[in-house]
C-alpha cells in the first residue's frame, strides 16, 4: 500500500511560479513510475507529467511542456512538480499518482487527494 501526499498549491499571479510536492509512504517508493495529472474545473483529469522510477527519463503533455518540471528524490520518498510561467489555464486540482512500470494509471495506480492551484490573470 502506499499513501501519496500532495502540497504546495496556492493562489499564484500569472507568470508566477510553484512547486508542488507530493510525499510517498512505505518502501516502495523507488520501483514506482510517479506522474501528475490535473483536473480542472468541469473537466476530465488529464496528464501533465511523469518520471521514471530512476528519474532517468520524463515525458510531459504539450500544454507544460518547457514550463514544468518534474523530478523526484528517491531518498526523500518525494516527487516534485516546478511550475514555471503559469497561466490562468494552469488552474486546476493537481494530483499526483504512483504506479509500477507497465500498469495503468486509471486502474492500478496510487492516487493524492490533490491540491489546488489557482492561477489569476
Amino acid at each position: 500500500q502506499v499513501q501519496l501526499v500532495e502540497s504546495g498549491g496556492r493562489l499564484v499571479q500569472a507568470g508566477g511560479s510553484l512547486r508542488l510536492s507530493c510525499a510517498a509512504s512505505g518502501r516502495t517508493f523507488s520501483s514506482y513510475v510517479m506522474g501528475w495529472f490535473r483536473r480542472a474545473p468541469g473537466k476530465e483529469r488529464v496528464f501533465v507529467a511523469a518520471i521514471s522510477s530512476s528519474g532517468g527519463s520524463t515525458t510531459y503533455a504539450d500544454s507544460v511542456k518547457g514550463r514544468f518540471t518534474i523530478s523526484r528524490d528517491n531518498a526523500k520518498n518525494t516527487v516534485y512538480l516546478q511550475m514555471n510561467r503559469l497561466e490562468p489555464e494552469d488552474t486546476a486540482v493537481y494530483y499526483c499518482a504512483g504506479k509500477r512500470t507497465g500498469a495503468a494509471w486509471d486502474t492500478n495506480a496510487y492516487w493524492g487527494q490533490g491540491t489546488q492551484v489557482t492561477v489569476s490573470s
